[in-house]
């Protein structure tokens, strides 16, 4: 989204100075409040859970809590559209969603901090359903408020602060609650976390005004009413959109259990174990049964709100304009780059998603839990953190086309660098080189990332097409990571074999001793053998990660100028619309 008043960038190291600015500090208290809730709803009380003795299927079973962050983009469009009574006339637009979702989630918080799991189980997966809802939501608002109020030079610091703060809330959320919870009991940690979602409140109450937000209206005024036909086709739309969700949430997050709860009363137990047996398959068949999930949900979500052939209604005219005309409007802006953007989008972070077996990788390689934890939960969070506002600084002083370009090498390039760790075994200079390496990389990518999203955007459709983008940024990887472990093993055996990959197991002769001995056990392939498959894989990751360099040079030689005509179009239809 950009700015006609956009400021001229800074040179030098003059780009620091955007951090100093009021809106990138409340940025950072949003960012904490952002991700505050997330990990308290599953990670967090998965520990109180086992401590009142819950089950373990049970505690999955919470996992699906989550799952509103995966689908937020559903009901995105009701914040772009509602306002809220007094306080969008005392906040503006964005402000006042983001504290009527912050004091639901305060509430929701010391609901479940005031419960206890032994005898109102029920209760407390309620109250972390609501929480999901609300984080989810206040998500949305956030990134509207920070789109619509900072111009696009802005938005790399923006961002950059915003991950500072929702990581330090990670670190918060996963530690502070423990620590509580074994010096006192589950239910003050819990009570403390909802008084720490104050910090956003703060955030809400510092923050300025959006920039500019605008309603767009859904014309309906032609379209006669008719009120009891009116109620069922909501009911009947608003059924196939949580259908729709349930479909999607299915095939984004692979487990089936949302989808069966729904419809256990018309699923015979063969077709049940189908369905879970298909998801859980770790074959290429899972992983198209995945695609198809997705792919499906979005036809039915479509089918939910496209208007009635032949008949014009009011519930089909605002379900087809609060979700058709942000696409729409995306598409006519962006015309023939829009596929190749959202392409982009999608495999933007594709290298870093299918890198899940990371932790195993650490373990057969001989590195303790303690040295893992101390290199990746501490060294780590530095060098992301340093990463994070270096792509901040970059999108300032560098703009933010060019810093997408480097962004977009910054995942594959620093893949390659746990090959050369595979190489090195059990050396601890050799894991604070490579963890150095990619976390910074990481920042640098993920704040380019969000930054182009975001200029991406258009008033009016702001949170309605950002989540959409935010959601569908992921949705390859977490499907194709899938298969990572299997890549893997597979390689492996292949060089055992005197495959291909049989070329790399020279680089393995000489591993400091008990390096990758275990795992190659496990796997029941020789060490060099499962040197050789992780020497594959992470030439795999770097691979895969060129189509998204070659995507973003092919946009980012293209977008100025499709920005250029339709900034011409523009003009001339605001010259036609003046009065001679």
């Amino acid at each position: 989204m950009t700015d006609a008043n956009t400021p001229a960038k800074p040179r030098g190291l003059g780009g620091l100075a955007v951090y100093g600015e009021r809106r990138v500090f409340v940025m950072l208290l949003l960012g904490f409040a952002s991700g505050l809730p997330n990990l308290l709803i599953f990670d967090t009380l998965s520990a109180w859970l086992r401590d009142a003795n819950v089950s373990l299927e049970v505690i999955a079973f919470f996992g699906l809590a989550t799952l509103t962050y995966a689908l937020k983009f559903v009901w995105a469009p009701l914040l772009d559209r509602t306002n809220i009574p007094v306080l969008t006339k005392w906040l503006g637009h964005r402000r006042s969603w983001m504290l009527a979702t912050q004091a639901m989630l305060i509430l929701g918080l010391w609901l479940i901090s005031g419960s206890n799991p032994q005898n109102a189980l029920g209760m407390v997966a309620l109250f972390a359903v609501i929480v999901g809802f609300f984080g989810a939501t206040q998500d949305i608002a956030i990134d509207a408020w920070r789109i619509e109020a900072a111009d696009d030079s802005r938005q790399g610091a923006m961002a950059a602060a915003y991950q500072l703060g929702w990581r330090a809330a990670q670190i918060t959320a996963g530690a502070v609650p423990l620590i509580l919870a074994e010096l006192y009991n589950w239910n003050l940690s819990y009570a403390v976390m909802a008084a720490l979602m104050g910090f956003g409140v703060l955030g809400v109450l510092m923050a300025p005004r959006e920039q500019q937000h605008i309603v767009r209206p859904i014309p309906v005024g032609d379209v006669p009413s008719r009120p009891a036909f009116e109620v069922v086709e909501w009911v009947v739309r608003l059924a196939l959109i949580a259908v729709a969700a349930l479909v999607i949430g299915t095939g984004l997050t692979d487990k089936p259990d949302a989808l069966l709860w729904a419809f256990s009363g018309l699923m015979d137990e063969p077709a049940r174990l189908a369905v879970t047996a298909g998801l859980e398959n770790n074959e290429l068949a899972g992983v198209l049964l995945q695609f198809a999930y997705v792919i499906g949900g979005f036809a039915l979500l479509a089918a939910a709100c496209w208007p009635l052939p032949g008949l014009r209604t009011r519930p089909g005219a605002y379900l087809a304009g609060s979700f058709g005309e942000p696409l729409m409007d995306f598409f006519v802006r962006f015309g023939r780059l829009a596929l190749p953007i959202l392409a982009l989008i999608c495999l933007y972070r594709l290298a870093d998603f299918v890198l899940n077996i990371m932790n195993p990788f650490y373990q057969d390689l001989g590195f303790t839990k303690i040295e893992i934890a101390e290199v990746r939960k501490v060294f780590g969070v530095i060098a992301t953190s340093v990463g994070v506002v270096l792509g901040g600084w970059m999108v300032a002083r560098l703009g933010l086309i060019r810093t997408m370009v480097i962004g977009a090498f910054m995942s594959p390039v620093s893949n390659l660098i746990f090959a050369w760790l595979a190489t090195q075994g059990h050396q601890l200079s050799a894991l604070f080189v490579a963890i150095s390496v990619d976390n910074l990389a990481t920042g640098i990518a993920g704040t380019a990332l969000i930054a182009y999203m975001s200029s991406l955007t258009s008033i009016g459709f702001t949170a309605t097409q950002y989540a959409l983008f935010s959601s569908l940024y992921a949705l390859p990887g977490k499907i194709i990571a899938s298969q990572s472990g299997k890549i893997v093993e597979g390689s492996a055996r292949w060089a055992d074999g005197g495959g291909l990959p049989a070329i790399f197991k020279g680089l393995f002769n000489r591993m400091p001793e008990g390096s990758l001995v275990e795992g190659a056990a496990k796997s029941g392939v020789s060490v060099a053998g499962l040197g050789a498959g992780y020497f594959t894989f992470f030439l795999y990751s770097t691979v895969i990660g060129v189509f998204a360099i070659l995507l973003a040079f092919y946009v980012a030689k293209r977008q100025p100028a499709v920005m250029a005509e339709q900034k011409a179009r523009e003009d001339e239809a605001a010259a036609e619309a003046q009065p001679s």
